[in-house]
This record gives C-alpha cells, structure tokens and sequence, in this order.
C-alpha cells in the first residue's frame, strides 16, 4: 500500500502543489479534491490494465467533436469525445 499511496502523493505533488501557492487549509483541501476528481474518473491506471477506475456511462462515439475540461485554472487538462 505504501507504494500506492508514494506514487499518488508524488503525482499531486509534481502535478499539481509544485506549481501553486496556496493560503490556508481550505485552499489545499479545495486542490486536493479537485486533483482527486479527474485522477480516479478520467486516468487509466495500470492496476487495472490501463481502464478507468469508474467507467463511462455511455459507449464512446468515434466520429464525435473533442471536449476538452480545464481544472484549477487550466493546470490540469482532459480531452473526451462529446456524448
């Protein structure tokens, strides 16, 4: 477990808290949460031979425009085909 949780801290850390300045526990609790989000929904992890955590609700269409979703002011990026 401890090599889980090493890895899940080093990613925040270089993802994420390197590159911000924060003010207060609320702040960090706020970017934490918000790193959190899209690290389990929307990244395939390799424990789980390269599929998500939690699966997509609908079939993915291959011909659909690309949606792209910004996180903590563009930090952090993802792009998914539209529904």
């Amino acid at each position: 477990m401890n090599a889980h949780l090493g890895r899940l801290f080093g990613s925040l850390k270089s993802e994420c808290l390197n590159r911000l300045i924060l003010f207060g526990k609320k702040a960090g609790r706020n970017t934490v949460n918000s790193y959190l989000a899209p690290y389990h929904a929307e990244r395939p992890h390799q424990g789980l031979t390269n599929e998500l955590i939690v699966p997509m609700e609908q079939p993915m269409v291959d011909d659909a425009n690309i949606e792209s979703n910004e996180r903590l002011g563009g930090l952090l990026r993802s792009y998914r085909r539209a529904a």
